[in-house]
């Protein structure tokens, strides 16, 4: 499998805000902002021994009412320490490319490119992992303003490879 380096991720979030801020030159600057919707994700999961974060910013420039185009960026850390010898620590991060498209009212298409980098260290270390991993979701979500529940299906999902259980993910994103 080809391995990807930090040079070429940041070569592709480089392009993908250029192509963003490239939209900017056709607008006053004031009107350009305008544009701009922030959401993403946030969470925590703590438990017996066990403890996850999740941050994940997003910025989407809303070209007109129909299609959205914007940048990502991913973060989570994971550990679990039970003094065993299945104990380990994960990090992943890494960006994400997101193109949202919205053909009816209440419908919002997606299609979000994420290429992330995946750190875990087990208690084992003959277990440990260090790799890049791509993923590129296709998704469809109900759109009520802001906020948008769906669901959406990794087409490079492998199941040896990817940070997610399966293909397929629930998802709300509420962009503001």
């Amino acid at each position: 499998m080809k391995t990807y380096s930090l040079r070429n991720i940041s070569i592709l979030s480089v392009f993908g805000l250029f192509c963003c801020i490239s939209f900017s030159q056709q607008l006053e600057e004031s009107k350009f902002w305008d544009r701009v919707l922030f959401g993403g994700n946030i969470g925590a999961n703590f438990g017996n021994n066990f403890s996850s974060v999740l941050i994940a910013p997003q910025a989407i420039y809303q070209v007109n009412k129909y299609i959205g185009l914007g940048v990502g960026l991913n973060y989570s850390y994971s550990e679990r320490d039970l003094n065993r010898f299945d104990d380990f620590k994960s990090t992943i991060a890494g960006g994400s490319l997101i193109a949202l498209a919205q053909p009816i009212d209440f419908l919002q298409v997606s299609a979000d490119f994420e290429y992330l980098h995946v750190n875990r260290n087990f208690a084992d270390s003959s277990f440990d992992d260090n790799y890049w991993v791509p993923a590129f979701f296709l998704g469809a979500g109900y759109q009520q303003g802001n906020f948008v529940i769906g669901a959406r299906y990794d087409v490079l999902f492998n199941e040896r490879r990817s940070v997610y259980q399966n293909g397929i993910q629930p998802f709300v994103r509420v962009l503001f």
